[in-house]
């Protein structure tokens, strides 16, 4: 058995050998004497093992050999009108955030600091936020990285924009060749969730996959509007099934005890859906978008599948934790407001693993004579004389005396409008006005003894014009509308 001490020469030694020194440590367990050790003396080897797999797994180090790379999404329709004017990675989030920082705050706690965000659309607020917010803080002097945006180019050579995720990093290969890394971390833009994606890239090292999928337990109720996958008793992906259902949906139940829960939850939760987060390794990524798929647009439902057939090691790593997909209307009023819960399913207040952001240095909150209830209000808000329960305020938030808020989602405002710049209706919430289960975009202009209320009760309606749309009854009022003095929605 080896001793301790033989563990750690290996893991010095390991530090000028990289992964190919596996093979070391196999060997000295091999060559290692057989007298039968005490159980105190196998479960500090057994500590050490572990440690020391873990290190082998994540050498060379994370930051240096992995490239994070982001995928801003399509046009953000779903989500339609918070993304009329930006990118769907720049919409507001929890009153001081953008869904941006989500990922790219992942990477940095992880130690992935050169980062990439593909996106094609109204990317101007994305790339000002991420620039203003991170690219002096990634990195260090002799560990430099950078948080950037790529938007989608036309070129002699390609003269299409961007037809899906795979044709996104396809149309960028070039300048990802450029960072030298080994491992490429695709991740999505609009998902709230807190993941230490060192323990992914480790799976995926310490099973040498050609790529590895994220992967979230599933019950029956949920599974069919997700895209599954069956694993055999390794953890190595044998089928995939997109939104199956009926016969189909029961063929892809598994075992997910083999991923690490325990028989009780994987009696619950016999499904697993991908979570749209895979690592690949740099020459299965090039072979695959170049030679065996060049005209693939998507990763989920053309390349990973194809690369399975290829014969291609592609693994499932299990992520038992808070995970959603924030790309509708519904899910993302119903996450933000799920913050003001006293034990939310997502929480920011996290030190071993905060989301960051941009420094605004905006003064504190003031609130006059109001009464707030279970509500999350962001940085330099004042509100005066009115009630506030179960909502979220956004940054630079005024709110009139006498108004009623309930169940609502306001992003607040991008600057404090002086006394002289001040039109009929200022940016902000009027005296009097009722607001209940809406969403009121930055900037919005509501008047005095206004009510958004959903008075007709409707499910879906657009009214552009009139400055709101409606989607599974939630009211959402567009950035810069006015409603005037007096309106009931």
């Amino acid at each position: 058995m080896a001793t301790t001490v033989q563990h750690s020469i290996l893991a010095k030694n390991f530090s000028t050998q990289g992964i190919a020194s596996r093979d070391a440590l196999r060997g000295a367990r091999l060559a290692a004497p057989t007298a039968r050790p005490s159980a105190r003396a196998t479960k500090m080897v057994t500590q050490a093992s572990t440690e020391f797999m873990e290190e082998i797994c994540l050498s060379p180090p994370v930051s240096q050999s992995v490239l994070g790379i982001i995928l801003g999404g399509g046009a953000g329709t779903r989500l339609y009108p918070l993304t009329k004017m930006r990118a769907k990675p720049a919409v507001p989030l929890g009153a001081n955030y953008r869904l941006i920082d989500i990922p790219v705050s992942n990477c940095i706690n992880s130690n992935v600091n050169k980062i990439y965000c593909l996106t094609q659309f109204n990317s101007a607020s994305l790339n000002r936020h991420l620039s203003q917010a991170y690219n002096s803080n990634v990195g260090s002097y002799n560990n430099q990285g950078f948080v950037e945006v790529l938007a989608a180019q036309q070129s002699p050579t390609n003269p299409e924009w961007f037809q899906g995720t795979a044709d996104a990093v396809r149309q960028y290969l070039w300048l990802f060749r450029e960072s030298k890394t080994q491992e490429y971390l695709i991740l999505s833009g609009d998902h709230l969730y807190r993941m230490d994606y060192q323990d992914f890239i480790a799976r995926h090292r310490e099973v040498n996959a050609d790529i590895t999928v994220g992967a979230v337990p599933m019950d029956e109720e949920r599974a069919a509007a997700f895209g599954l996958m069956k694993i055999d008793d390794t953890g190595r992906i044998i089928d995939f099934a997109e939104k199956p259902t009926g016969a189909e949906l029961k063929a892809m139940q598994v075992d997910t005890t083999v991923l690490g829960l325990d028989a009780e939850r994987a009696k619950e939760m016999p499904y697993i859906a991908s979570m749209g987060i895979y690592v690949f390794n740099r020459e299965a990524m090039e072979q695959l978008l170049t030679k065996n798929f060049p005209t693939a647009n998507d990763f989920g439902s053309e390349v990973i599948p194809g690369a399975k057939d290829l014969g291609m090691h592609v693994q499932a790593h299990l992520f038992d934790g808070y995970w959603e997909d924030i790309g509708t209307i519904k899910a993302f009023y119903e996450s933000n407001l799920n913050l003001c819960e006293a034990e939310p399913n997502f929480s920011f207040y996290d030190q071993k693993a905060p989301i960051y952001t941009k420094s605004r240095y905006l003064p504190p909150s003031k609130l006059m004579d109001s009464h707030i209830s279970k509500s999350v209000i962001g940085d330099g808000c004042y509100i005066e004389k009115s009630s506030v329960h179960h909502s979220v305020v956004g940054l630079r938030t005024l709110i009139s005396p006498g108004c009623k808020i309930e169940f609502a989602l306001i992003m607040g405002a991008d600057y404090f409008e002086q006394s002289d710049e001040k039109g009929p209706v200022p940016i902000g919430i009027g005296a009097g006005t009722i607001l209940k289960k809406c969403i009121i975009d930055k900037n919005a202009r509501i008047g005095k003894n206004v009510q958004i209320i959903n008075e007709k009760n409707l499910k879906e309606a657009a009214c552009e014009a009139e400055g709101y749309f409606i989607k599974d009854y939630i009211v959402t009022i567009c950035k810069d509308a006015v409603i005037a003095d007096g309106t009931i929605i």
